[in-house]
Order: structure tokens, then sequence, then C-alpha cells
């Protein structure tokens, strides 16, 4: 019997093909359909995103994405393409292939899954390339990946890695160019999530959300609370980079719809901060790792426009993660020492 040959399956959320209103539209379809995403009974989203969204909303998002697509694709396929390329070359000694895949779009999971298993991969770990739990990204990733497993093939899955020493040092390193200069304060913006999502992922069913304090408060409702693990990261890089509390804040972006939403709402902290005598903002966004229309567009350009607009003098948004070395090393180091990878 030959010996178990392990595989990494990169997998990120994903990206129309192209900034066609016609490839936009196909995107959100699939994506919003997802019931992780728009978690209500199927025949209400079918409603809502045939009826509601898909005729309206592709062509605004069209525009978006192509205010930032650059001649090779979008820039979260790039950087994801950077980024198993430089992991690629980092586990060269390892002979360990690595796939990447997309949740939504292409490459897809299938896709990813199958070259694996061209490569005579029989254990494959699945790095879902987002720090924080939420079922929207995280499990819907997961539920894929094990609805495409082989027979005979073993899936593993690094859990979420929002406080991990080495991913805090990573991102304190990203940040901390950006802090040299003078500034005044660094506003984290996370990607946000319907108060919903929270409490239907509370395994106590009594916790999130039930108190002011909640993420403050032990419980064992955190292991899958977006918001506890938010601030949590948040906590991490303000300590790691020797901030006093004062001197950052953390906000929530990108919602849609009219039901309540994570807060603060990142747009209108854009709008307060320069009110409140924040001139030169930073911005880093914490709940992705590879640049995307959300980094780019809605806080680069967008949110630039919203606090240049309110008054505030310059914003300088920090880079993700992408593929910049030191994430790369810590990515190759979690692969080979296997320190946080449970079954799936």
């Amino acid at each position: 019997m030959s010996a178990p040959k392990r595989g990494v399956l990169l997998a990120n959320l994903g990206t129309p093909a192209s900034p066609a209103v016609a490839d936009v539209r196909a995107y959100l379809g699939e994506f919003l359909m997802d019931r992780h995403v728009l978690d209500v009974p199927w025949p209400v989203r079918k409603l809502i995103v045939s009826a509601f969204i898909l005729p309206f909303r592709p062509k605004n998002s069209a525009e978006a994405y192509a205010s930032i697509w650059e001649e090779g694709g979008s820039p979260l396929l790039l950087e994801s393409e950077k980024l198993q390329a430089a992991l690629t070359e980092a586990l060269t000694d390892e002979a360990m292939p690595v796939a990447l895949g997309m949740r939504y779009g292409a490459p897809s999971l299938k896709d990813a899954v199958a070259q694996l298993r061209a490569s005579d991969v029989t254990d494959i770990l699945l790095v879902s390339l987002y720090p924080q739990h939420a079922d929207s990204t995280r499990t819907t990733c997961i539920e894929a990946v094990q609805a495409l497993m082989p027979r005979g093939m073993n899936l593993t899955v690094l859990p979420p890695f929002y406080n991990h020493p080495d991913y805090i040092a990573a991102l304190a390193d990203s940040v901390r160019p950006a802090l040299a200069a003078p500034y005044d304060h660094l506003l984290l913006s996370y990607h946000g999530l319907p108060e919903r999502h929270l409490t239907k992922a509370d395994p106590t069913g009594t916790h999130c959300l039930a108190k002011p304090d909640c993420c403050a408060t032990a419980s064992p409702a955190h292991a899958t609370c977006y918001r506890h693990q938010v601030y949590e990261t948040s906590r991490a890089l303000g300590q790691a980079l020797g901030l006093a509390e004062h001197e950052f804040s953390t906000s929530f972006q990108s919602r849609l719809g009219r039901l309540p939403w994570l807060t603060p709402y990142t747009d209108q902290t854009l709008e307060e901060l320069p009110g409140k005598g924040i001139q030169k903002l930073v911005v880093a966004c914490p709940a992705f790792v590879a640049d995307n229309l959300e980094t780019l567009e809605e806080i680069g350009i967008q949110g630039r426009e919203t606090f240049l607009a309110a008054g505030g003098e310059s914003l300088t948004l920090v880079p993700c993660l992408n593929a910049q070395p030191g994430w790369v090393q810590v990515l190759s180091r979690w692969i080979r020492n296997d320190p946080l990878a449970v079954a799936a």
C-alpha cells in the first residue's frame, strides 16, 4: 500500500468571470442563492433574488468591479493565485500540491478537488481563507468540499485563526508601515453579517446578542460567534501594535437589505469620524486575507470619498495580507506542522 499523500486546498469566496453585467449577474445569482448567505426558505430566497436583487444590483456591481479590475482578472483571483504559487514554492521540499478553489465562480472547488485527486492525493487539508467563523463563509465552504470528496480521500480543515499569534503577528506587520506616517486613528473594518446569523449559530441559543457584553463574557457560543472573533482580532491586533483602546476601533461594512446587521456601520463611521477630530485615517480590513471588491472599491474608493466629503484629510487603506512573505511563511508552517487542523 502506498504512503498517504497530503494536498492543500486553498478556498476563497469567489469572483465574477469579468466585470460584464451578465457575468456579475451569474455570480451574484450563485452567491445569493446559497442558503448560508440568504438564510430564508428556498422559495422566498428565489423570489428575493430573482425579483428584487438580480434585476437591479448587477449593473451597479459591474461598475464597481470595473473600477478595480486588472488586466489578468479580478484582484481577489490574482492575489489568491499568487498565494497559491508562493505556497507551492514554499512546500517544494514536501512535494505537497496546492490547489485553489472558489466557493462561487471559477476556479471551482470541484476543479480543485479533481486537481488534487489527479495528483494522487489521499488527504486534503482545507484552508478556508477566512480568519473568523461565519456560516456564510466557512460553513458553506466546508460543506461544499465535503460533498465533493471522493471515497477513500480524507479531509481535515484548518479552523478559524482569528486570534492565532502567528496570524496576528503577520497582520500587525502588514499594518505597521501605514502607521509610520502621522495619523489620527486606525479603523478596522470587517464584513458585516445580519444579527440573526449570530443567534442562529449560537449553540446555547441564549448568549449571542442577549447582553451588551456578550462578546466579552465567556461562552461556548464564542466558537462560532463571528462578532466575538472579530473583536478578539481587533483586541489582539491593537495590542500587537501597542495601541491604546481609543486609538483604534471596529466597524462593519457591506450590509444588504433592511434587517438589522452588526453595528457600527463602516459608512456611517466614516461620515462621523471627521467631526470627532479624526483627519488622517488608516483603515485595515482583517476579515479578508486577499484584496477584493470590498476592500479596494468599497473602502479604497467609496469609503475614501465619504470620509473626505465629511471633512477628513486623508484615508490610507492597508493592503490585505495577500501573498506577503510573512503570511506565506505562517501558512506554510501551519500546513507542515498541522497545529490546528481538525477532521471534517
